[in-house]
């Protein structure tokens, strides 16, 4: 068995290659599928050093200034050899997404619900404040790395004891992410040099020009603006999340009190 130019061994079946397209070698790497190197030196580089090394000058210059050159030359390596432990660009940086999140803060068990939400949600606006460019490299919908799904199975985890479905929990910790992460954009300032600070102060001279075709949006921007506290503006995801809980508490309920219908008599859909 011979290994190919990109690292895979020729006649090794790759079980994601139809499954994750494009992505499958992104997903091999993060998962630990990928067959290990065979030829060349032996190798002296991890992947742990590789992603700390690409999110320092990231960190430093943005996700723009990453490049397997540059990176290589950080790392004292060669390109070439550097393309023996990452296939590429889009590898690298979903190497740095999964590594750059880290882990979810734990949670307690039996600690209500929505103080484990808040500090889930504090810990995440952490991550992208420290990291500008992973809001940009998590933009798109993509296959993800163990790291970054431990997040949705620690939020996951934090509702399973509310009366919400695990579909209903799924979609609470989306919504929840959504809003930390237009927490997060206007907060600080992106690599256009527009922050949320400037962002509202430019939208607000533009709807000056015309507030007779704004007006709605003149008196909601009027006056001086407001930093509030992170949490008021996810408290309408939480607040939405337990009036949901309230729905669906009693038929949850009442569905448990008469028990599992026989399959014969299940209606059909």
């Amino acid at each position: 068995m011979r290994d190919r130019p990109d690292g895979k061994a020729e006649g090794r079946a790759d079980p994601g290659a139809g499954l994750f397209g494009e992505q499958a070698a992104a997903v091999a790497l993060l998962w630990g599928t990928r067959p290990p190197l065979r030829r060349g030196p032996r190798p002296s580089l991890t992947l742990e050093r590789i992603a700390q090394a690409a999110i320092a000058l990231a960190d430093a210059e943005g996700i723009a200034a990453l490049s397997m050159e540059r990176l290589a030359r950080e790392l004292g390596y060669t390109t070439m050899a550097l393309y023996r432990y990452v296939p590429g660009k889009a590898e690298l940086l979903a190497l740095i997404i999964d590594h750059g999140l880290g882990g979810p803060p734990a949670h307690r068990a039996g600690r209500p619900w929505r103080d484990g939400l808040a500090r889930w949600a504090r810990a995440l606006l952490r991550i992208f404040e420290r990291h500008p460019w992973s809001l940009e490299a998590t933009a798109g919908l993509r296959v993800m790395g163990p790291r970054e799904l431990r997040w949705l199975e620690a939020g996951l985890d934090i509702l399973a004891p509310t009366a919400l479905s695990p579909g209903e929990a799924r979609s609470a910790c989306l919504a929840l992410v959504a809003q930390v992460r237009t927490t997060a954009q206007f907060s600080g300032t992106r690599a256009n040099g527009l922050g949320g600070d400037r962002w509202l102060a430019a939208t607000r001279a533009l709807v000056g020009t015309q507030p007779g075709s704004f007006p709605r949006l003149h008196e909601a921007l009027g006056g001086r603006p407001r930093r509030g506290r992170p949490e008021v503006q996810w408290a309408w995801v939480l607040d939405g999340i337990e009036a949901r809980m309230e729905r669906v508490r009693p038929r949850r309920r009442r569905g448990s009190e008469v028990g599992p219908r026989p399959p014969s008599s299940r209606p059909r859909r």
